[in-house]
């Protein structure tokens, strides 16, 4: 491989290992921290490759670093293998779950990660045959459905050294991001009361239960009063044990979110004041119990006007007639408004507005849009975020998926077992090595990828959101016992 056409190339013709691994990961599913399986796979993989394989990561046993190369530059790639509770599959167009209950890849990290992968594989061979200096680092990264795996491995400085960072998130379109997604905090308030006879001496309980009803009446006023870009859901996790006993125990979960750090640290203590409250009219306590936080997304401009010149040199993906008819299956299990929202989502210059006509009739989409988000802030949240603070980073989302199935559901699983799912997943991996190439190729990307990154951050040091008494679960391996 000598240039950027040849690495293109090399994963055409080498597609199989990939595909390989991303279907064993969809057909091994594990949730956030338990990717025992998964994350094992690609770290005997990429050693076979000749990478060097650090684990242990922010104290996350299944979270690992592989490296290959040495000196300048220093490019990552990000990967996730984690799968959602309850979403297992089957590969087909009405809903059955592979063995029911099981969770399953509903948003597609078995995709994620395996392109990062070969990217970062095919970039390793190609600086090994041309005899440059340079590193490149996957990062396998857990738990990012519980928004916190690559927090925790930032707090261990595993990023400060970077360059740049390339990114790829399964979706149901291919473009580059400039937008940004808000922070997140996980906090569970357990409230601690006194138990006592329901009807028989109700007045000498105190009821843990009363504190977890008030304060979430207390949450849900609040929720005039927060700016356009705060979220706060919860989920009573515990509540007691039988209706004629005054609940002693109980617990709320909740996920607050927020654009920049300073709303969000004055959500969290308006939040906690309104916890108090409730404990003080209960007279209960409450506990906290901080489980994990991820600040927001900063997209650099520049690298994912980069990543978008090299969409353009590969091409859109072809998908089949086949493809497009399960496609359209898949999408007939959806209200026909899920279409309709995606494609009045996409808003181009009228230059580009060609390319959505082309596609705006079809189930499944594989032209390649430029960045159309630039002035959004999405009001879901990822760990990716705190990557973005510490070095310049770009997302690029491709098509694994029909336009009207959402993530995080059946039918996104199903989508991302398939062909299609597949081929989402090469081009992501294409579209990151072919960018990396020109990262080491030319200096002057990274010099102007860093200049709008310092801009950005103004002098503003990266603050890692998850207090240092946190520690992330810890659950046996299995796999490395």
């Amino acid at each position: 491989m000598k240039t950027k056409e040849d690495i293109i190339q090399w994963l055409y013709q080498n597609e199989e290992p990939y595909i390989k691994m991303a279907d064993y990961i969809w057909e091994n599913p594990e949730p956030a921290y338990r990717e025992f399986k998964s994350s094992k796979y690609q770290a005997d993989y990429l050693q076979k490759a000749g990478f060097k394989v650090k684990w242990d990561i922010g104290g996350i046993n299944t979270a690992f670093v592989a490296e290959w190369g040495t000196g300048k530059p220093i490019i990552g790639f990000l990967g996730e293998f984690d799968a959602l509770a309850s979403l297992s599959q089957k590969v087909q167009t009405t809903p059955e779950p592979v063995v029911e209950g099981a969770p399953g890849h509903g948003c597609g990290h078995n995709l994620l990660g395996t392109a990062g992968l070969a990217a970062a594989v095919a970039i390793r061979y190609w600086l090994e045959e041309n005899g440059m200096n340079g590193t490149v680092r996957y990062y396998g990264c857990p738990a990012e459905e519980v928004l916190a795996g690559k927090t925790f491995m930032a707090r261990d400085g595993v990023f400060d050294d970077l360059d740049a960072a390339l990114n790829f998130h399964p979706g149901s379109m291919n473009s580059v991001s400039k937008g940004s997604m808000v922070g997140l905090s996980d906090i569970k308030f357990r409230f601690h009361g006194r138990t006592a006879h329901a009807g028989g001496a109700p007045h000498l309980g105190r009821s843990a239960l009363d504190a977890v009803e008030l304060m979430n009446v207390g949450v849900n006023y609040l929720r005039e009063h927060v700016t356009k870009y705060v979220r706060m859901h919860y989920t009573i996790t515990h509540g007691g044990d039988l209706p004629n006993v005054v609940p002693a125990e109980a617990e709320v979960w909740y996920f607050l979110r927020a654009h920049k750090p300073e709303e969000m640290e004055e959500l969290i203590t308006r939040v906690r004041k309104i916890a108090e409250g409730a404990a003080l009219m209960t007279e209960t306590r409450v506990e906290e119990v901080f489980q994990g936080a991820c600040s927001y997304v900063l997209s650099n401009h520049y690298l994912a006007d980069l990543q978008y010149e090299n969409m353009k040199l590969i091409g859109p993906i072809q998908f089949t007639d086949a493809e497009m008819k399960f496609a359209r299956q898949l999408s007939d299990q959806y209200p026909k408004e899920y279409f309709t929202r995606a494609v009045e989502s996409v808003k181009l210059d009228a230059t580009d507005q060609h390319l959505l006509d082309e596609v705006k009739d079809k189930p499944l989409w594989g032209v390649n849009f430029p960045a159309f988000d630039q002035d959004r802030v999405d009001t879901g949240s990822t760990d990716v975020g705190d990557v973005s603070l510490i070095t310049p980073l770009a997302v690029v989302f491709t098509s694994c998926g029909p336009v009207a199935v959402p993530g995080h559901n059946w039918g996104y699983t199903a989508a991302v077992g398939s062909s299609m799912g597949h081929k989402g997943m090469m081009h992501a991996a294409r579209i990151m090595a072919a960018t990396a190439y020109d990262l080491f190729t030319d200096p002057i990307h990274i010099q102007k990828a860093r200049k709008e990154f310092m801009a950005a951050r103004n002098g503003k040091p990266y603050k890692n959101p998850i207090p240092d008494s946190v520690q992330p679960p810890k659950y046996s391996n299995p796999e490395r016992s």
